[in-house]
């Protein structure tokens, strides 16, 4: 080691300032200072004025110049520190300030000699494997120690990266460590380089990156991050994974990035030189600068640096050069790696607890580390895992298996602490839970264990030991702890089971006052302090150390987790939860019951035979259930519980046992105890033996007649073996065992079983068990004889649940022989001659039931019948068939009577049976009168009487028994029909026999009979008729005088009308013609029909009530009379016709309408006649009296009034009545004939349309000014009017508008028509026209005539919010190179009055680029769109948008671009085409014009197989392929070298030459042929390269890549001819693959775009509903779309709901805005809420309220023009501005922010009651000059109160008061000229209100619902997007291509196998430049790449190498 080799700036080097000093200058102040440094010598004793002036001698620079000299850590030289700042070589900047950035990169001197402690202690120091386990993670580790160090004093995240880059297409493979830590200062970066420097020994000369080292203040767990401690690691670990090492940090106020490169190469390289190995260069540069990165497998870095402009402080460590096994490592083994590092930082990561999973996360300041892997490979997604999130790292694994922990601490001599913490891991269920680490598997076998020590479980830690160890929170991986004495298994029975001692883990974590070794893999002497005797232990509970003894407290912690945690029974069949009154009151509940358990792999069930241990005496019996305590529910595991035995057999032993579980016998076959138990059964009573000793032996199902006696029983109980017992088998049980036999007869019923015998019978010693005979069984049914033996005293028929011997016999019990008898249900009722049966019932002597078997012959008698009968019937059912009766039974119901029955030969013989019989059925009819000829009277009816008899002639009945009577000799005779049902007799009659015109006797038939009884026989009788002396006619007749005229029926009388017809009497008659006499009761039944009224005394003298007569001759009455009795209904009628009176009046009638039209006669006419005083008409007129007629009325024009007489109709018809023209209305005409007048009313309407007249329009002298493509102020109405401008209604008349062609009216070609009024209204019309006065006339058509309208004259202004076109700004003389940027665009939109438009939307302005064809001129559909940039603080101009930064195209060629305005949904407005010529860039490599196949080539004669390329044309082209270098005049030198560099055996050109040149002209080389010298030397089967470098004068050797081709070199000539196909095969497969990889490398880049479009659109979609919510607004997540569709249309109802209010606005015009500097009328300009204030404030300003306020006194003065000076205005250029009032300052009351007085009627500023809709602070100008101080209080005495105060300290401004009232600022007040008039006089120039608050809360939650809807869909359709791509990926298509794409690289692998050729991937060939998108973690849109690739790539022209 040349360590004396090291420069000035060594360990000993310059401490003093005494002798000469060098320091190295670097001029950065300008971008022309040189780029290198400057030498200086400093002379002895020189002071900082002298230097300062050697500085500027040596620089050029003159004394007066200012600017700084700083060290590289930009602390400035001054007089006061030049002595200790200014050493010998140190390097130094001049720059024009402190903060300055480096404007070209430097390189500063250092020397990193190794410390001492290289010597002492460095030996010991390496990594190495131990138990299996790769040390690289642990190398990393020291990487990841330094970065925790360096982020210690971070305040927000403490991130640390670790990038493992082995994609090679962006370099070899490296690792890059990096972190946010604070940096190092180029000093600090020393220190780092310095071996063995730790931060203990970093004093004196070295500036510490741990400067003034503190010990951290003690923390849980010791987690201070304080771990990057002995200066070897770092270095140790960089050299341990690779060759190299680059340090690039940047502090964080600093301003430079300061970078070192240390390598084994450049160790070596200076070795070699005899240079000074440990001296080098710190690279100072400004961030993000790569350009120093030069060589080619580096290139990754450029990537790297460029993060650097995002960071504020860094530190970032790149290793290359990495071993070939690390790599395959950490591809391979990425999972474990990573998880061995999670385990390492466990408790970094996640705080002093650990990873608790199923705990909630608490804020802690372990949760801002964020220690992140990612691992980049060529053609794979990058591999990227956060060790946060890492689940299965081994402390997470014993945190979260964990059920219990016991904390503790250790205290060792001196200040060493060691927390400890035991876990316990249960065993659960059927496994152990101790989880198992794959690098120490528990499972191992100790071969060396004793067979016969057999220890229980060891299996769950198995041989690990308990204890891992970790230093300041940091595991250490090679050191752990066995165990302590009071931890390990004791040598006796404990408090807990042996196994559970296996079952816990474990962790130290100790601070650093113990020793580790450097690379921190091992504690030095951890073990020895912890076990030395004076080591104190004490245990933690609840944060606070316990002095108690720590075995005794781990062995009851240990046994209590048993207890709580193990769960090695299960229980299942879980029953329910009960309580066991039988335990005492604490233990008694809940207990969870259970059916079964599974216990040491057996199971045991209810019912399972089992015998148990360790009990007196031992149980036999069946389980019954199980019991474990607590709450449970379901299958569970316990270490134990009780089981309920029944003890067995059951017979013997009826006991129920609870014992433990554990006292189960689990070695005794189930077969032993059931041996057992059928042995004691055997000895139990088993059957009954009976015996019959006295006979009548009852037979099982005998069949016994009642009173049957049961024998005797002798019964004996016999068991199993046979013999007779008496009671139960051995002596515990005493007397109370005794055995009894119980008797019982049950008779078995329908309503249950009856028990009707029991006996008891006891063993008499001597005499067995006997039952007595039993005679008292006489009930019918079946019996069943039960004998059972039953325990003595307890009478149980069971013992043990088991049923004692029982014995049953069936037996039925049925009837005696018939002893007695009655009747059964007799069958009623019993007639007379109708026969009926008696049926009979006999019982037994029990009275049971019985059948009659023998013949009898039955006896019937009764009082007053004769009775017989048919015979008797014998069996179940006895009847006497056929009784018989006859006799008299005196009425209709019968008569009662005793029936005997007589049965010979029975016990009891007789029975009386009471009945009652009815009369027979019908047999004879009898009628009264008896006599045979009955005489009668015509109408009248006859009675007969008659009785129905049977054949006892009793009267008799029955139902449906109907007599009719029939009469004949006349047709249409009444039959008379009588019911005799219910009595047998009645009288027989009917309706009245009438015979019409009956005028003498007559003789009639009558036949009497009963239809429905054909054998009873009819009746006949004869009838004498008489006429009758009823009324049977009606005469009418009027007297005159003494002559009386008879009115017939349906006579017509004529009378005068409204007379009275007096004088009508009438007469009646009956049958024979006889006049009948009127008596009272007649006179009752007539009516007449044309009064109610009748005088009855009238109508007894045969007088009629008068008739009065109709009014109108049109009425005819109809008059009746009519009689009506019982017999008749007579009438008789007759019609009065009226006839007219004498005259009495005229009348008028008008036809054919009421109206008539000014100027025109009435279209109809009046006819007139004379009526009566009824109205009747009477023929007055005639031709000389016509005359007569006079006519007058108001205005009655009679120059054509005609009459004339209709003599048809006897009226007079009036024609050609006509108006003056006057007001329309309605008109009263006279009409008078005689003596006689009337009146009659006409309407007088408007006469025809002659004009058109506008209806609410302006005065047409002026123009109306408009905005073109605005609205009309007003809508456009027109009323057709006659020629005195009456209006006309006529309708459906057509309106028409004429104008010229240039004037355009929206909306057009519509057609109106008048309305019912004749009013047409053609609505707001929207004028589009050139600017200038237009004319526009109305019109209407007429009956094709032509009325025309008034002219309308439109004075059209431009638009100044209307965009015409677009102004696009740009620089046009700039060039445009590929992939540079474009220069900036500057964007206007211009307005017709050409200016622009401001406050536009930036998202409406796109640009949109694309290649130029012949036939596009439009943006196709691919065109790429570009959106405005964000306007920068200098951007001045307003309006503007800028388009910077954007991409030029990569491919040279003329492109368009086209800028647009999005003017509504439909309408782009576009900007004229920019045509651009996009150039070629600089120059950057040689490439071929067509790629060549790789040649294969030997040394033969042949030139064809020497021959290298042929017609080879080389072009230089720019980093996108563009052809360049046109001007470009040089050589191409081709060389060929060897692949690996050694230049011996290379082959030579022909001409035995190594190089040739080649002409370059017009951008290309020409190469005809390059062919191989015959004989040339070289390798057989060797690959080879030509390089074809060019030479171009103006451009360096560097700045152009060289284009390579390999070639393969063969000495024989078939194996080149093989290889040749080879190698062409090659080609063609690298060309394809090259294809598919650029496929799939597209479809990955537009994936991961779409990715961030779901991302950015869910992110929008959230924001959206998070401002929702915010508004009360909650979204479903389901149907969204009919939700917000919903909720839209409800707001927006809502708002116009709102909007339709009726709200206060001004009705004064305001001025059109014909430009942007014209603000409007002052009444239009300001809103106020308050009516009232409103009100007083438009009266004040009402001189003002018509201004029109413009920005200019240009644009006033063009108002002033266009007007003619008529309209006042108002220009705001014109105002001093600082003479208005401050709007903040406070009210004259206020005083220094303190009332002055207290004042009343709640004043406030008139000003500060105004709200303005646009332009506020030009309305606070205008408002703040008109308003002034102004001031508004509610009424006159407060106002007159509040100025009398304010006038005491300072002016009083005008005062307005809410009523209306003004006090000027003199104090006038008071007359009309200070009284605000009411608000309807302000004639609508008064300021409008305000929109309401609502409707400005309902538009912002429109806007949103709207917005959020925009983003619901968006989001669904980038899903949609997404899915689709996703889907596409895995096509069968897509996986085919990636299979065909994996195939080809096989073969191509085998193929460069065979070639021997270097493999593709690492050839420095031409698909090496193919362009590769880098694989990142966040997608990067291609868009974005482009633009960062760009940025890369704009590099000075000298630096173009890379």
């Amino acid at each position: 080691m040349a360590a004396a080799g090291g420069g000035p700036g060594g360990a000993e080097a310059g401490t003093a300032s005494d002798g000469p000093r060098t320091v190295y200058l670097y001029d950065r102040r300008g971008k022309e200072s040189e780029l290198g440094d400057r030498a200086l010598q400093v002379a002895e004793r020189a002071g900082f004025a002298g230097f300062r002036a050697s500085v500027c001698q040596t620089l050029g620079i003159s004394p007066e110049e200012k600017f700084v000299i700083t060290t590289t850590n930009r602390k400035e030289i001054t007089c006061d520190n030049f002595d200790e700042t200014v050493k010998d070589g140190v390097t130094l900047y001049l720059l024009q300030s402190i903060n300055q950035l480096l404007l070209s990169a430097t390189k500063e001197r250092i020397d990193f000699l190794p410390h001492y402690d290289t010597l002492v202690k460095s030996g010991m120091y390496e990594y190495y494997a131990s138990e299996g386990q790769n040390p690289l993670p642990f190398a990393l580790a020291e990487l990841i120690d330094n970065s925790l160090s360096a982020t210690s004093r971070n305040v927000g995240i403490r991130r640390i990266q670790i990038k493992l880059l082995f994609d090679e297409a962006q370099g070899k493979p490296a690792v890059a460590v990096m972190d946010n830590g604070r940096g190092m200062t180029s000093k600090q970066l020393n220190n780092w380089a310095v071996y063995r420097l730790s931060k203990f020994t970093r004093q004196g000369d070295f500036e510490s990156d741990h400067s003034g080292y503190v010990r951290p203040v003690p923390v849980p767990r010791s987690l201070n991050s304080d771990i990057s401690y002995f200066g070897v690691g770092g270095k140790q670990a960089v050299f341990f994974v690779g060759q190299s090492a680059r340090m690039i940090s940047k502090p964080a106020d600093s301003q430079d990035v300061h970078e070192l490169v240390l390598s084994k190469e450049d160790f070596e390289k200076k070795e070699k030189n005899k240079e000074a190995i440990y001296s080098g260069y710190i690279r100072n540069r400004k961030p993000s600068d790569s350009v120093h990165i030069t060589n080619d497998d580096e290139r990754f870095l450029h990537n790297l640096i460029l993060e650097e402009k995002e960071k504020d402080s860094f530190t970032a460590v790149v290793i290359t050069g990495v071993q070939p096994e690390h790599i395959q490592y950490l591809k391979n083994y990425f999972h474990l790696w990573t998880r061995q590092l999670a385990h390492i930082y466990h408790y970094y990561i996640h705080g002093p607890k650990g990873n608790e999973i199923h705990t909630s996360k608490e804020v802690e300041p372990f949760n801002n580390i964020d220690i992140e892997i990612s691992m980049f490979e060529k053609g794979k997604a990058p591999k990227v895992v956060n060790l946060r999130e890492i689940q299965d790292d081994m402390q997470t694994l014993y945190i979260n298996t964990a059920s219990d922990s016991f904390e503790f601490k250790a205290h060792v001599e001196g200040d060493g602490v060691v927390e400890g913490i035991i876990r316990y891991h249960p065993f659960l269920y059927d496994r152990e839970t101790y989880p198992d680490d794959p690098c120490f598997p528990s499972r191992l076998k100790d071969d060396d264990d004793d067979d016969d020590c057999f220890i229980l479980d060891k299996a769950a830690r198995g041989k690990r030991p308990i204890f891992e160890c970790f230093w300041n929170g940091r595991l250490i991986p090679y050191t752990s702890v066995e165990d302590f004495d009071w931890c390990t298994p004791p040598k006796k029975r404990g408090l807990a089971p042996i196994e559970c001692y296996n079952r816990i883990s474990g962790a130290l974590f100790t601070n650093d006052k113990f020793q580790v070794s450097t690379n921190k893999l091992t504690f030095m002497d951890l073990e020895l302090k912890l076990k030395d005797k004076n080591t104190l232990f004490t245990r933690i509970l609840n944060g606070q150390e316990q002095r108690m003894k720590i075995d005794r407290e781990f062995a009851l912690w240990l046994k209590d987790c048993h207890e709580k945690y193990d769960k090695q029974i299960k229980f299942t069949l879980f029953k329910g939860i009960i309580t066991r009154p039988d335990l005492p009151s604490k233990k008694q509940g809940p207990w969870a019951t259970y059916s079964a358990i599974e216990w040491d792999g057996k199971i045991y069930k209810a019912g399972q035979l089992v015998k148990t241990i360790k009990t007196l005496p031992l149980f036999y019996g069946s389980i019954v259930r199980f019991f474990l305590y607590g709450d449970h529910d379901g299958e569970v595991y316990a270490t134990g519980g009780e089981v309920q035995i029944a003890m067995e057999p059951q017979a013997l032993y009826d006991e129920i046992k609870t014992v433990p579980i554990a006292k189960l016998d689990r070695t005794v076959a189930e077969r032993a105890v059931r041996k057992y138990v059928e042995d004691e059964m055997a000895r139990l009573p088993d059957r009954l033996s009976v015996t019959w000793p006295e006979g009548d032996e009852l037979l099982p199902n005998e069949i016994r007649p009642a009173g049957t006696p049961i024998g005797a029983l002798r019964i004996e109980i016999l068991n199993k073996k046979g013999e007779a017992m008496q009671k139960l088998p051995g002596t515990s049980h005493g007397g109370s065992k005794k055995l009894l036999v119980e008797l019982k007869v049950i008779l078995h019923s329908s309503n249950g079983n009856k028990e009707i015998i029991s006996h008891i019978s006891q063993h008499g010693g001597k005499w067995p068990y006997w039952f007595k005979k039993m005679e008292n069984i006489q009930k019918l049914g079946n019996y069943t004889l039960k004998l059972q033996v039953v325990l003595n005293e307890s009478n149980a028929d069971t013992y043990a649940g088991r049923p004692l011997p029982s014995k049953a016999i069936k037996f039925s019990v049925k009837e005696g022989k018939p002893e007695k008898f009655s009747f059964g249900l007799l069958d009623p009722p019993f007639r007379v001659g109708v026969p009926f049966n008696i049926p009979l019932e006999f019982q037994d002597e029990f009275g049971h039931t019985s059948q009659l078997a023998t013949d009898i012959q039955p006896v019937l008698e009764a009082g007053g019948l004769s009775l017989h009968y048919e015979e008797i019937t014998k069996g179940p059912h006895c009847v006497i068939r056929g009784v018989t009766a006859k006799g008299p039974v005196n009425s209709c119901q019968g008569k009662n009577f005793n029936l005997k029955v007589t049965l010979p030969g029975l016990k009891e013989d007789s029975q009386i049976l009471k009945m009652r019989l009815l009369p027979g059925p019908p047999r004879r009819l009898k009628v009264k009168p008896d006599s045979e000829i009955l005489v009668i009277e015509n109408g009248t009816a006859f009675p007969f009487q008659v009785e129905v008899l049977d054949e006892s002639d009793n009267i008799t009945a029955q139902p449906k028994l109907v007599v009719h009577c029939k009469f004949l000799g006349v047709p249409n005779l009444p039959v008379y029909v009588v019911d005799c049902s219910s009595s047998g007799t009645s009288i027989l009659t009917g309706s009245a026999i009438q015979v019409q015109n009956i005028k003498k006797d007559q003789t009639l038939k009558a036949r009497i009979e009963i239809p429905s009884c054909k054998d009873v026989s009819p009746v006949e009788k004869t009838i004498k008729l008489l006429p009758s002396r009823q009324v049977a006619r009606l005469q009418i007749f009027s007297v005159e005088g003494q002559k009386a005229i008879q009115i017939k029926h349906q006579d017509e009388v004529n009378w005068i009308a409204g007379d009275v017809m007096r004088n009508l009497i009438f007469q009646m008659y009956d049958e024979g013609e006889r006049e009948i006499n009127i008596t009272p009761t007649l006179a009752e039944k007539i009516k007449v029909n044309w009064t109610p009224e009748i005088n009855k005394e009238h109508l007894l003298q045969g007088l009629l009530p008068d008739v009065q007569v109709p009014v109108s001759v049109k009425d005819m009455r109809y008059c009746q009379v009519s009689f009506q009795d019982d017999h008749v209904s007579l009438e008789s009628g007759f019609t009065v016709r009226p006839l007219p009176d004498e005259p009495r009046h005229l009348k008028c009638e008008l036809k054919g309408g009421k109206t008539v039209q000014m100027g025109q006669e009435l279209p109809g006419e009046v006819v007139i006649i004379i009526t009566d005083q009824y109205g009747n008409q009477i023929p007055a007129f005639s031709p000389s009296n016509l005359s007569a007629l006079s006519i007058a009325g108001a205005g009655l024009d009679d120059s054509n009034v005609k009459t004339t007489l209709q003599e048809n109709s006897q009226s007079i018809s009036v024609r050609g009545i006509k108006f003056m023209p006057g007001p329309p209305g309605y008109k009263d005409l006279c009409f008078t004939w005689r003596e006689f007048s009337d009146f009659i009313r006409v309407q007088l309407i408007s006469g025809p349309p002659a004009k058109l007249l506008l209806v609410d329009w302006p005065e047409l002298k002026e123009a109306i000014p408009v905005i073109n493509g605005r609205e009309l102020q007003s809508p456009l109405t027109v009323q057709l009017c006659d020629q005195w401008d009456n209006p006309a209604a006529v309708p459906h008349v057509k309106i028409s508008l004429v104008k010229a062609n240039n004037l355009k009216l929206m909306p057009s070609n519509q057609q109106h028509k008048t309305d019912e009024k004749g009013r047409a209204d053609l609505g707001v019309f929207i004028v589009s026209a050139p600017r200038g006065e237009h004319a526009v006339q109305v019109k209407a058509v007429l009956n094709k005539s032509t009325i025309e309208g008034p002219v309308i004259k439109l004075m059209v202004l431009p638009d100044p919010e209307k965009p015409i076109r677009l102004n696009v700004k740009y620089d046009k003389d700039a060039s445009f190179l590929a992939g540079g940027v474009f220069t900036d665009f500057m964007v206007s939109v211009i307005s017709e009055d050409d200016s622009i438009i401001k406050n536009i939307n930036p998202a409406r302005i796109s640009m949109k680029m694309w290649k130029l064809s012949n036939n596009v001129n439009r943006p196709p559909a691919n065109a790429e769109t570009f959106s405005c940039n964000k306007i920068k603080d200098n951007d001045k101009e307003e309006g503007c948008f800028y388009f910077r930064d954007k991409i030029i195209p990569n491919k040279v060629g003329m492109y368009c671009i086209q800028f647009g305005f999005m003017m509504d949904k439909a309408n782009i407005l576009n900007s004229e085409q920019v045509i651009v010529d996009v150039l070629p860039n600089q120059p950057v490599k040689l490439v071929p014009e067509i790629q060549p196949a790789t040649p294969a080539v030997s040394n033969v004669r042949s030139i064809a197989s020497r021959t290298l390329v042929k017609d080879l044309r080389l072009n230089i082209t720019d980093a996108y392929g563009n052809h360049t270098g046109i001007n470009l005049v040089g050589t191409v030198v081709a060389t060929i070298k060897d692949f690996k560099e050694e230049d011996t055996d290379t082959p030579l050109f022909i001409g035995k030459v190594r190089t040739l040149e080649f002409p370059f002209m017009n951008g290309s080389a020409e190469i005809t042929s390059l062919v191989l010298a015959e004989n040339s030397p070289g390798k057989d089967s060797t690959e080879y390269l030509i390089v074809f470098e060019p030479r171009l004068p103006p451009l360096s050797a560097a700045a152009l890549e060289p284009y390579v081709l390999p070639f393969m070199f063969y000495n024989d000539v078939k194996k080149q001819q093989q290889m040749a196909a080879l190698t062409k095969e090659k080609d063609e497969l690298s060309k394809s693959i090259i294809m598919y990889r650029s496929l799939f490398e597209a479809s990955k880049q537009l994936l991961d775009e779409m990715k961030c479009q779901v991302e950015e659109a869910k992110l929008k979609e959230a924001q959206l509903r998070n401002e929702l919510k915010m508004h009360n607004i909650d979204i479903p997540a389901t149907q969204q779309m009919e939700h917000i569709e919903a909720l839209l249309k409800r707001k927006v109802s809502e708002q116009e709901e709102v909007k339709k209010k009726p709200r206060r606005s001004c009705t004064l015009p305001n001025y059109t805005k014909g430009s942007g500097d014209v603000l409007g009328k002052i009444a239009h300009l300001a809103q106020i809420e308050d009516d009232r204030a409103a009100m007083v404030i438009s009266w004040h300003l009402a001189s003002d309220m018509d201004c029109v306020v413009t920005l200019t006194t240009d644009a006033a003065r063009r108002i002033y023009d266009e007007t003619q000076g008529r309209q006042q205005v108002l220009p705001l250029d014109s105002i001093y501005k600082k003479t208005l009032p401050d709007w903040k300052r406070p009210l004259p009351h206020l005083r220094n922010g303190k009332l002055y007085f207290k004042p009343i009627g709640d004043p406030v500023f008139a000003r500060d009651l105004l709200t303005f809709p646009d332009n506020i602070e030009h309305c606070e100008t205008v408002f703040g000059m008109l308003l002034g101080d102004t001031i508004i209080l509610d009424n006159l005495n407060a106002a007159n109160h509040y100025r009398k105060e304010v006038v005491k300290i300072t002016h009083c401004p005008t005062l307005l008061t809410r009523d209306g009232d003004r006090i000027r600022s003199n104090g006038k007040f008071g007359g009309l000229q200070n009284k605000a008039p009411p608000m309807d006089k302000l004639r609508g120039m008064v300021f409008g209100a305000p929109i309401p608050k609502q409707c400005r809360i309902l538009g912002e939650q429109i806007d949103l619902l709207q917005q959020y809807r925009t983003a619901v869909c968006k989001l669904g359709s980038v899903n949609e997007d997404l899915n689709g791509q996703l889907q596409y990926l895995h096509t069968p298509d897509m996986k085919k291509k990636k299979q065909e794409l994996d195939e080809q690289e096989k073969s191509l692998k085998l193929i460069e196998q065979k070639l021997g050729m270097t493999p593709t991937g690492k050839c420095n060939d031409s698909l090496r430049h193919s362009p590769k998108v880098e694989m990142v973690e966040c997608p990067i849109p291609p868009k974005r790449m482009r633009r960062e690739a760009t940025r890369q790539n704009r590099r000075p022209k000298g630096d173009l190498a890379n």
